[in-house]
């Protein structure tokens, strides 16, 4: 079977497995909704209370939880292609830590500079975080993409982890000298959930997603020709500074609203792109970017769904189930993976 029949097929298959999951979280949680109840609520009929549960709490929970699977497992793709290792994600190299960063400086800055700006940054909250997380994702992924060039697989992982935990305590330190409501604003996302993003969030978090989306789209297969070394993609006229710089942004793009949004959601974009190269056979960037965007869609809901299950105490958080799927994952990768055992 080639690799495109068998993109094709596993492609439908996460489709399938997507829209059931959506359908069963729609029905399922603390109040439990029948089938034919909540497609009446979708479609504007039935009980308001039932439509309110449906449409108003549950839908936007469920497709912030696709937009943000999708963009962390396609973000995940790009930055395993663009770094040549295999545990290359946001977090593990230390993105995700400069968006908390970027993040945590905004709202102290915001109590030096007076009320005004508090008022400023409790009405435009979701954009202004927005920028903060951007502008510090940004800055660590030039750094990463700098020191690649110098350094292993496994030392730029441990430079991203120690980048990390550094910054966590920098984040404490920072947030010591912010008001309580840029405390409140910060603590309210610092833990990873997809149950924070309105209707009326939805576009903020949307449109930048999309336009990563159409950037990593046009660098695909400059990104493929990347993979086999610097020299090859010269040899066939490509600008490997310029495609860095494109693959970049594009991450940032996909990475920083989600992360802005929904907080520092960890594990998806490192494992996903290993999943989508096993369905499709192959490394070649254009197919696996529609499979890491499923499997990323599915993998982020399912871990929200068992949030989310009608527990009797809820003590889950969504970065804990995450990390019982992708902490093994990990594992097997330093232990198994070929790359990984060669730069040890």
């Amino acid at each position: 079977m080639t690799p495109a029949i068998r993109s094709m097929i596993g492609g439908a298959a996460l489709l399938v497995v997507l829209l059931a999951v959506a359908l069963f979280a729609l029905s399922w949680g603390t109040i439990g909704i029948g089938f034919g109840d909540m497609l009446a609520a979708l479609v504007g009929r039935g009980d308001p209370g039932t439509a309110q549960i449906v449409t108003g709490l549950r839908l936007p929970r469920i497709v912030t939880a696709i937009v943000a699977g999708s963009a962390l497992g396609l973000g995940g793709v790009l930055m395993q292609a663009l770094f040549r290792n295999p545990m290359a994600d946001a977090w593990s190299l230390g993105l995700t830590a400069g968006g908390q960063l970027g993040v945590a400086l905004l709202v102290t800055a915001a109590a030096f500079s007076g009320p005004q700006a508090v008022s400023f940054l409790r009405d435009f909250e979701g954009p202004s975080i927005t920028l903060g997380a951007m502008i510090g994702i940004g800055g660590f992924a030039l750094a990463m993409a700098a020191l690649a060039r110098r350094v292993g697989t496994v030392t730029l992982l441990v430079v991203g982890l120690m980048l990390g935990f550094t910054v966590q305590g920098i984040v404490s330190i920072v947030l010591h000298f912010a008001n309580r409501v840029g405390g409140r604003v910060f603590s309210g996302w610092s833990d990873g959930n997809f149950a924070s993003v309105t209707t009326a969030d939805l576009p903020m978090l949307a449109v930048p997603v999309l336009a990563g989306v159409a950037l990593a789209l046009i660098n695909a297969k400059p990104l493929t020709a990347l993979l086999l070394g610097e020299t090859y993609a010269r040899s066939l006229g490509t600008d490997v500074t310029r495609l860095r710089r494109l693959t970049l942004a594009a991450v940032v793009l996909l990475v920083a609203p989600v992360t802005a949004y929904c907080g520092p959601v960890t594990f998806v974009g490192l494992i996903v792109p290993h999943l989508a190269r096993a369905i499709a056979g192959t490394a070649r960037i254009l197919p696996l970017m529609p499979l890491g965007a499923l499997a990323g869609a599915v993998l982020a809901l399912a871990a929200d769904l068992v949030v989310h299950a009608p527990w009797e105490q809820h003590f889950l958080h969504l970065n804990a189930v995450l990390a019982l799927v992708g902490a093994p994952v990990v594992i097997a990768l330093l232990i198994f993976s070929l790359t990984m055992r060669g730069q040890r």
